[in-house]
């Protein structure tokens, strides 16, 4: 691409040779220079961005901090790293350089790691890493993962102690303690609102408790996963209440019986670290780099081990593979920004202190230790050629004579300070340039020195071994994602009322599970639980049963004969409910007729089982007759048709009924409790009034008219 002078351009001032860019009258940078730069860098073309923001600067009599900065950041993306360390260190000369300023040159090292060391396509192209929220980054490796159906909805971890919320998903118990549903994101309980307040009626009422059913599969399906997780979960509980070695212990007992130990080796070194027991937490985690290379949890507890032990350069190395796996980790960019400003630009805090203090008391780059210099990547060669990807445009060619280059990165204009200055940056730039030839895949713009080749040259093993060995214990082994057919079995999803699978499982807040027609059969008759009795009240007065998701699933995915059987049983049950001539559930209780509304308290629970399942079957439709004293019932009677129910918290309703047409009796029954009978339906005989008078009338009249005709005709 190639751009002639703008239309701000001026003639080349005296002395000054051919122009370098359009300036403005006042002296300053070109607004529309700046403006097509900083289109370039968004558009990706950085070689473009940095040599206008290069030429700008050429030319300015002062060096601009921001300028400094913004050809700094273009110079790091396109992978010129030495001289983007001069840019920045021309910016901190200027003013003290932040932390937040280097995010540029932190995702350029971590996007070379990333496609030079690591093998993973570039971030967004959808392939390889990790990606994602920030919260993903100390997620466990695919290895530990339990099956979909059997991982907690908030820790994404093999459920411990599941409780079903009264939405219907189920959590770990610690999981549900703090407030929403983790999928749906509604209240754990009814009344409760988003924030997990409680009005004052249900103030007191407890957790829900453990799912039965579930926690009896989850100890038969998955044993040693399921104890393992049990005591993860006791020593995270102990490791909050600041018990760090019982938590230890814990750990310990869980890594004995966990068949996949990656994320509970990285849960213990997090820990040694918080005990300031380094050297453990570092062994652990070179055991987890070593096997799981690509996993950002294990680069990230030994970047923590490793500044615990002060070793900073191998710290931050760590800290770019956390960013390169995962470039939406905000808090592992800040680290690296931190160490960096720290490392690189250590003496540009105050440099007009710096520069009344003796030159030998002053920050050297040369602190810098070998880890850091050699260990990012031993593969990488030390270019002596210049940066490639130069512009050919003679008006941006960033190519300077050495007084450019002073113009450039000089911030005072005393004589003194210049040379105090230049003394000041010249041992620093060779330390920077063993720095950037260990990082992979960037030029150089400057030869090492001798003493940073032989750093260059020790014999470090590589960071990633070509396979991915498996070091970890030998009982490491992974878990299936699949439940053996041996272990599953219909008894395990039983009904304990009407002894059948469950179809429509619901759970009660103290943790049984039942068929949900099962359930409400018991709750018309008692508010309490059919096995520990517990008191229902506040979940009846819902009205609103979740079926249980997750047990649902479970019997879709492994018993779909038996499944298929039950819901055919059920179809057959609600046909025979549903018959308006057969088996009409008759309410005996007062005379009805028909379009003259009749409305009804429905208190007795055999009345509230037949009202429900007129809704259920959809016809909405049952008989009302009086009572009679031989026979129960009256032989005549009359259809009802439910319009509206509104229900009571204790389990009533008011049923606001009409009457649609008159029967006869041919047979009484009883069906659960309440009663019925085959019935057949009256059609009285329609009167039509005045028929017999109509008919003579109306040929009387036809008469009269065609009398009336001839007499017009014979007048004419």
């Amino acid at each position: 691409m190639e751009l002639g002078p703008g239309p701000c351009a001026l003639p080349p001032a005296a002395g000054t040779g051919s122009a370098t860019g359009a300036r403005s009258a006042a002296g300053g940078p070109c607004a529309e220079m700046l403006q097509v730069a900083e289109e370039a860098f968004r558009g990706g073309n950085f070689e473009l961005a940095a040599e206008i923001y290069g030429s700008e600067l050429a030319g300015l009599p002062q060096p601009e901090r921001g300028l400094c900065l913004r050809r700094a950041d273009a110079l790091a993306r396109a992978g010129r790293m030495a001289e983007a360390l001069d840019a920045y260190g021309a910016a901190a000369r200027l003013a003290r350089l932040r932390p937040e300023e280097l995010r540029e040159l932190t995702e350029s090292f971590a996007l070379s790691i990333r496609d030079k060391e690591l093998h993973l396509p570039p971030w967004g192209s959808g392939g390889g890493g990790t990606g994602g929220a920030e919260s993903e980054g100390l997620g466990d490796p695919a290895c530990c993962r339990p099956p979909e159906l059997f991982a907690c909805p908030l820790c994404r971890r093999l459920l411990c102690e599941p409780v079903t919320l009264h939405c219907g998903h189920t959590h770990c118990r610690r999981c549900a303690e703090p407030g929403d549903c983790g999928r749906c994101h509604r209240p754990r309980r009814p009344g409760e609102t988003t924030s997990g307040s409680s009005p004052p009626s249900s103030a007191g009422a407890a957790c829900p408790r453990v799912n039965v059913v579930l926690g009896n599969l989850l100890h038969k399906w998955f044993g040693a996963e399921s104890r393992a997780r049990r005591l993860r979960a006791e020593g995270d509980a102990l490791r909050e209440r600041q018990e760090l070695p019982a938590a230890l212990e814990k750990y310990n007992q869980a890594l004995e019986m966990a068949p996949c130990k990656c994320s509970l080796i990285a849960q213990r070194a997090e820990l040694c670290t918080l005990m300031k027991n380094y050297q453990q937490a570092l062994h652990d985690a070179d055991v987890l780099c070593r096997n799981k290379p690509h996993w950002p949890a294990g680069h990230y507890v030994k970047a923590k081990a490793l500044s615990g032990l002060e070793r900073t350069e191998e710290a931050l190395k760590e800290f770019l593979y956390c960013v390169a796996l995962n470039p939406e980790w905000s808090s592992m960019k800040k680290e690296a920004q931190k160490i960096m400003c720290e490392m690189f630009f250590p003496a540009f805090e105050n440099v007009h202190d710096s520069l009344t203090a003796p030159f030998s008391s002053r920050t050297s780059y040369t602190r810098l230790k070998p880890a850091f210099l050699s260990s990012i990547n031993t593969q990488s060669a030390v270019e002596d050629s210049s940066v490639a990807g130069s512009s050919k445009d003679p008006v941006f060619r960033l190519t300077k004579t050495p007084s450019q280059e002073s113009d450039v990165f000089r911030s005072t204009d005393s004589p003194v300070s210049h040379h105090v200055l230049d003394l000041y940056f010249e041992d620093n730039k060779k330390s920077l340039g063993a720095i950037l030839s260990s990082l992979p895949g960037v030029g150089l713009k400057r030869k090492l020195s001798s003493e940073m080749r032989d750093l260059q040259s020790l014999d470090v093993p590589n960071k990633i071994p070509k396979k991915d060995a498996d070091i970890l214990p030998e009982n490491t082994t992974v878990t299936s994602n699949e439940v053996p057919t041996t272990l599953v079995d219909a008894s395990d999803f039983e009904c304990s009322l009407c002894m059948r699978l469950f179809y429509e499982p619901v759970t009660t807040p103290c943790g049984h599970t039942f068929c949900l027609k099962c359930l409400e059969r018991c709750l018309d008759h008692n508010p309490h639980c059919p096995l520990c009795k517990e008191k229902l009240s506040e979940f009846l007065a819902s009205r609103t049963y979740k079926k249980t998701i997750l047990t649902e699933e479970l019997i879709v995915r492994y018993l779909p004969e038996e499944l298929s059987e039950r819901k055919k049983v059920y179809e057959e049950e609600m046909k025979e409910l549903s018959n308006l001539n057969k088996d009409v559930p008759i309410f005996v209780c007062t005379m009805a007729f028909p379009t003259i509304p009749c409305p009804l308290h429905v208190f007795e629970p055999r009345y509230r089982l037949m009202i429900r399942r007129c809704m259920e079957t959809g016809t909405k439709q049952f008989g009302m007759c009086l009572a009679d004293e031989l026979k129960g019932f009256a032989d005549h009677g009359c259809i009802l048709e439910i319009r509206d129910v509104k229900f009571f918290p204790d389990g009533r309703s008011v049923v606001d009924t009409v009457g649609v047409r008159r029967f006869r009796v041919l047979s009484h029954g009883q069906r659960d409790g309440y009663n019925t009978a085959n019935i057949e339906y009256l059609e009285d005989k329609k009167v039509i009034y005045g028929a017999k008078l109509f008919i003579p009338m109306y040929c009387w009249i036809h008469l009269n008219s065609l009398s009336l005709l001839h007499f017009k005709l014979a007048v004419h």
